[in-house]
């Protein structure tokens, strides 16, 4: 074994480049964050005031350019908070679109299955008015077999919403 073994050999330009890659693509989805999303993203002053002047620019070069510098400015902080944060936004809006499928599916089921999907809901959430699930079910399905606009779906769709967020509190 030789005593070089030890040290840390240096970083390889390639391996520099996909780093500073990696960063600009970092900034690039700063930017593509809603503005209340970016509120949530701890950001140094400087690296805020680039990241909203990127989002004004319309011009493709002058953004192409911009995203280059907000990738310079990175190289001076540590991304990890960062990272973290976007991975929390991202997580979070995973999690709303997975609840507002659930809340969709089970509309379609008490619509379509009728009693034993009611059954199966009251079972989940007891909190929940049966008799005015079962109404909003019986008038869906009516407009259904009449090819009428879906006032009812929606109502139940409501109630159904309105009954998670109270079984989340």
């Amino acid at each position: 074994m030789h005593a070089e073994d030890d040290t840390e050999l240096p970083k390889s330009k390639s391996q520099l480049k996909r780093e500073m890659d990696a960063l600009q693509a970092l900034g690039t989805d700063i930017v593509k964050l809603s503005a209340k999303d970016l509120t949530k993203i701890p950001l140094p002053e400087t690296l805020a005031d680039a990241i909203h002047e990127a989002r004004r620019l319309k011009s493709h070069g002058a953004l192409r350019r911009q995203m280059q510098f907000i990738g310079r400015l990175m190289r001076d902080i540590d991304p990890e908070p960062i990272q973290k944060a976007l991975d929390a936004i991202r997580l979070c809006g995973q999690q709303s679109t997975a609840r507002f499928h659930a809340m969709e599916q089970w509309r379609d089921r008490l619509i379509n299955e009728g009693q034993t999907a009611l059954d199966e809901f009251i079972g989940q959430y007891p909190q929940a008015d049966r008799q005015q699930l079962r109404q909003l079910m019986l008038s869906a399905a009516r407009e259904v077999k009449q090819s009428k606009p879906p006032k009812s779906a929606r109502s139940l769709f409501k109630l159904i919403r309105d009954i998670f967020e109270s079984d989340d509190e």
